[in-house]
């Protein structure tokens, strides 16, 4: 059986391994959830580098519907290319456009088909998905044909829970969070990213890193692939950890825009800093 075991470039826990390989054997589509920034797509592209197939990936919309994913008849191509005597317009199946599920299930091999941040679409998405995902199988209505896969293929799909999925669709698929890496988890990531990284500079931006995420009231906590932009920089400016070193009156973290993507994240650590000054 195919197993996924990670990837020199992505660090995979073992209840992350675990989950891949459960919906691999299921033959049930992963779905991933957590918060943006914590690998989720990346982790659809590595299953495939490790297990050595090709991969699709569908980036859903808000205005993306789910027959996108299997066709759409050209209509008004046909009805120009007949207006001008094209021979084309005898043949209806040359004004179909074969989606991402089309593609995956007519394959020569297995491949990786990573829908991406589904609840971005209508919460009618999902469910119009069901019947296609469960039988591998789709009609063809301007044609009469049956698309049917060649190879299963491994489906991998992502949210950030930004609207709930229906039942009937969670039901169908092996379910697993990502959850927020820990700090020894976390020094392995930098690790691939940033091999040979300082262990003093890593300890002091890890130490400050994990103080902002957990400070009170904040609107949007740095995510995982934040804090490797911000490391980037701090290695760009050769920053020391002393640089990064604050007192009372310097409460906003050193590059803080890699960070703190808002005004009212920036003005929560200004207000201690402005204080201190005035005291």
């Amino acid at each position: 059986m195919t197993r996924f075991e990670g990837t020199g470039d992505y660090v995979a826990t073992d209840d992350l391994r675990v989950a891949v390989n459960a919906a691999i054997a299921l033959e049930r589509p992963l779905l991933v959830k957590g918060e943006p920034g914590t690998g989720k797509t990346e982790l659809a592209r590595q299953v495939a580098a490790a297990l050595g197939v090709p991969i699709l990936e569908w980036a859903v919309k808000s205005t993306t519907r789910a027959q996108q994913g299997l066709y759409e008849y050209d209509a008004i191509s046909r009805l120009r290319d007949g207006q001008l005597g094209d021979e084309r317009v005898h043949d209806i199946a040359n004004y179909i456009r074969r989606g991402r599920l089309w593609q995956a299930f007519e394959a020569e091999q297995r491949v990786v088909l990573l829908i991406d941040e589904i609840d971005k679409a209508d919460i009618e998405f999902p469910n119009d998905l069901l019947q296609e995902l469960d039988r591998m199988e789709f009609h063809v209505y301007e044609t009469g044909e049956t698309v049917r896969a060649r190879h299963r293929p491994i489906v991998i799909i992502t949210s950030n829970n930004e609207k709930e999925l229906p039942d009937a669709f969670l039901r169908r698929c092996f379910f697993h969070y990502i959850r927020f890496p820990d700090a020894e988890t976390l020094r392995r990531i930098v690790e691939v990213h940033h091999p040979g990284l300082k262990p003093a500079l890593l300890t002091a931006a890890l130490q400050q890193f994990f103080a902002l995420r957990d400070q009170p009231g904040l609107k949007k906590k740095p995510s995982t692939s934040e804090m490797l932009d911000w490391l980037k920089l701090l290695l760009a400016e050769d920053l020391s950890p002393e640089d990064l070193r604050h007192d009372g009156a310097n409460a906003l973290p050193r590059l803080h825009g890699a960070l703190l993507k808002n005004e009212q994240d920036v003005h929560l650590f200004e207000r201690p800093a402005f204080m201190a000054r005035r005291d």
